[in-house]
C-alpha cells in the first residue's frame, strides 16, 4: 500500500512539474517576445504595432507582470515549497486572459482565429491549474492543521 501511496506522489509531483513548466514557459515566452519583438508577435495575429508607439507601451505593460508571474511558475517546478502559490498564480494568470479575451468576443465580435485558440488554451490552462492547485493547497492544508492541533502528536495522557 505504501508503494502505490509514493508511486502516486510521485506521478502527482511529475504531472504538476510538467504542468508549472509548460505554463511557465508559455507566460515567459510570449511575455519576452511581448517586450522584445512585439511587431512580429502581434503581426501574427493581422494586428500592426509599428506606426503606434502608444500601443506598444500599453501592450508591454501587462507583459512585465506576466514574465514574471511565468517565472514564479518555473520557480514552482525547482522549489517545492512554491509549487501551490506558483500553482496559484498560475491560475490567476491563465483564466482571467482566457475569460477576458471572451468578454471581448462578446462585446466586441470574434478576433483573428489565433486569438480565439489562445482563448480556448488559456481557459484549458486555467482550469487545470485551478484543479491542480485545489488538491496541492488541500494536501498542504491537513498535516499543517493536524499538526497545529496537536493531531500527530502522541498526547500526554495516552502516554501515561
Amino acid at each position: 500500500m505504501t508503494n502505490q501511496i509514493e508511486s502516486v506522489s510521485r506521478l502527482n509531483s511529475y504531472l504538476t512539474k510538467s504542468l508549472l513548466l509548460i505554463s511557465g514557459l508559455i507566460a515567459a515566452g510570449i511575455a519576452v517576445t511581448v517586450l522584445f519583438a512585439p511587431g512580429p508577435f502581434y503581426a501574427g495575429y493581422g494586428i500592426d504595432i509599428s506606426s503606434n508607439a502608444s500601443l506598444a507601451n500599453e501592450l508591454k505593460a501587462p507583459a512585465g507582470v506576466l514574465l514574471m508571474a511565468g517565472l514564479l511558475m518555473l520557480a514552482g517546478v525547482v522549489r517545492t515549497e512554491l509549487t501551490v502559490a506558483s500553482l496559484g498564480i498560475a491560475s490567476l494568470i491563465y483564466l482571467p486572459y482566457g475569460l477576458s479575451r471572451l468578454l471581448s468576443m462578446a462585446i466586441d465580435g470574434i478576433p483573428h482565429d489565433g486569438l480565439v485558440g489562445a482563448a480556448i488554451l488559456e481557459i484549458a490552462i486555467g482550469l487545470v491549474c485551478v484543479r491542480v492547485w485545489s488538491y496541492h493547497r488541500h494536501s498542504a492544508i491537513r498535516p499543517r492543521v493536524a499538526a497545529r492541533d496537536g493531531w500527530n502528536a502522541p498526547s500526554e495522557e495516552a502516554n501515561r
